[in-house]
């Protein structure tokens, strides 16, 4: 079976993505992105404050990618149904009751609390912003919405690059409370955008009938990740039950799924539609390694190398800043296959300098291995959100989605449990190549992924896609 990326032949190619939508659009997107980069900077000094070690302090990177792994495909499923701007309000909503939360917390659970909270807010921007592009492009026409998603991820990329050097700053001025107070007027703004700008028809769910919400589904899908989260956060044989509660409910969850009509998350669309799992599959593989860097090595700058907060997040700077170059560069370009293909490679060569680095390496040497990350920063995640664009149809696109950003979340929660692993009680140089050599690993599978994907070579904007 196939789909075309083109609406019908007599769409009008000259007509243009509304200008006045992409703010709120952005404004949505960067909220998850810039907690994440900022918290990569804060985790010592709120270590530090609650005399925790990273064992503890790494739960406040996973507490918020657990949220939203688990919110990402439930949101966009909200979002196909009810409309994307009904969710993108209520989720803007809770990113700034989270901010609030955490800028009071008396104690590091609290802290957690508060970011499970963010992480749920934070769910709606990505898919609400996928599912009205598509709803946008399918009203007026437009053929290649590919200007548009790059705009995004440029805009994600850049809020990245402000993110750690803000946090650095925010934590020099106000102390680490202040990188949890950012989400309030964040969230203010994000509020008076959407409600102003977002155009009444995005009110408006795709999907058609339907018995209601899979709850039971959506109980299965928590308990089987918040299950595999325990083991990874624990890996030894004490916690083995934990992988194993996780199997027995991951296989509960597929048997109720196939069974019901309209199921949480569609496995039989996916097990049509091999190439979009494949996508997912290459998604994880990539953001484990993207978020080893930026929450285990980044650590290890800090507390094994010896440089502060913002001094740790000026240097994270190239990184985003060649992310954003590529993406600009390339973003409009339809063969995607070799974007993934370069950056999936150069993904694997940044991991081998790693291995290496000790307490007195030069400044510049690190500096110019993040420079090189930026290059499948930029090339990586792009071309597999426009890959996705191209695989799924329409009335799923919120879902599908969600789901390729639950990948990334669980992807995110390998990096942050491998990082409290590896380090234990301190972010040691010995801890940092045990990362590096497990990043090698899940680089080097990322990129025999994107090899074998056949499917990649006629997957481009105005193309036939098989699925």
């Amino acid at each position: 079976m196939t789909r075309t990326a083109a609406p019908s032949p007599a769409t009008n190619p000259a007509q243009r993505f509304p200008r006045s939508l992409l703010l709120p659009m952005m404004i949505g997107c960067i909220l998850n992105p810039i907690n994440s980069s900022i918290i990569a900077v804060a985790l010592i000094p709120i270590g530090a404050f609650f005399c925790a070690p990273p064992s503890q302090t790494t739960w406040l990177v996973s507490a918020l990618y657990v949220a939203t792994a688990i919110g990402q495909p439930l949101t966009g499923r909200l979002v196909d149904r009810y409309g994307p701007k009904r969710l993108f309000l209520i989720g803007s909503g809770l990113v700034g009751i989270a901010g609030v939360i955490g800028m009071l917390a008396p104690n590091l659970w609290v802290l957690v609390v508060a970011r499970v909270i963010l992480g749920f807010g934070t769910c709606a921007g990505y898919p609400s912003a996928m599912a009205l592009i598509r709803k946008v492009s399918d009203r007026q026409g437009i053929i290649s919405p590919a200007g548009v998603l790059t705009a995004l991820t440029v805009t994600t990329q850049t809020i990245s690059v402000i993110g750690p050097t803000l946090g650095g700053v925010l934590i020099d001025v106000g102390g680490w409370r202040a990188t949890l107070a950012i989400n309030v007027p964040l969230a203010i703004a994000a509020l008076l955008l959407g409600w102003f700008l977002l155009p009444a028809y995005a009110d408006e769910g795709t999907s058609s009938g339907g018995a209601g919400i899979d709850w039971g589904g959506i109980g299965l899908f928590c308990g089987m990740l918040i299950a595999l989260l325990v083991f990874l956060m624990n890996l030894r044989m004490a916690f083995a039950w934990a992988l194993v509660v996780a199997i027995v409910v991951g296989v509960g969850f597929v048997l109720r799924e196939r069974r019901t009509d309209d199921p949480f998350i569609d496995l039989r669309m996916l097990a049509g539609n091999r190439p979009l799992i494949a996508t997912y599959v290459r998604g994880f593989a990539m953001s484990t390694v993207s978020y080893s860097f930026l929450y285990g090595v980044s650590q290890w700058v800090e507390e094994g190398r010896g440089l502060t907060p913002s001094q740790t997040g000026l240097m994270l700077l190239p990184t985003f800043g060649t992310a954003i170059v590529f993406s600009a560069v390339f973003g409009r370009k339809p063969h995607l296959r070799a974007n993934l293909l370069v950056g999936s490679l150069i993904q694997v060569i940044v991991c081998i300098p790693v291995l290496f680095v000790h307490a007195t390496t030069p400044v510049w040497l690190l500096v110019i291995v993040l420079v090189l990350l930026g290059i499948p920063q930029g090339l990586v995640g792009l071309s597999n959100q426009n890959v996705l664009y191209l695989q799924t149809p329409a009335d799923q696109i919120g879902a599908s989605s969600g789901l390729l950003r639950t990948f990334q979340y669980i992807g995110a929660i390998g990096a942050s449990a491998a990082a409290g692993i590896c380090f234990g009680t301190s972010a040691s140089t010995d801890g940092v190549h045990e990362l590096a050599a497990f990043m090698l690993v899940i680089a080097a599978v990322g990129f025999v992924l994107v090899i074998a994907d056949r499917t990649l070579a006629t997957t481009r904007f105005g193309a036939a896609t098989a699925r």
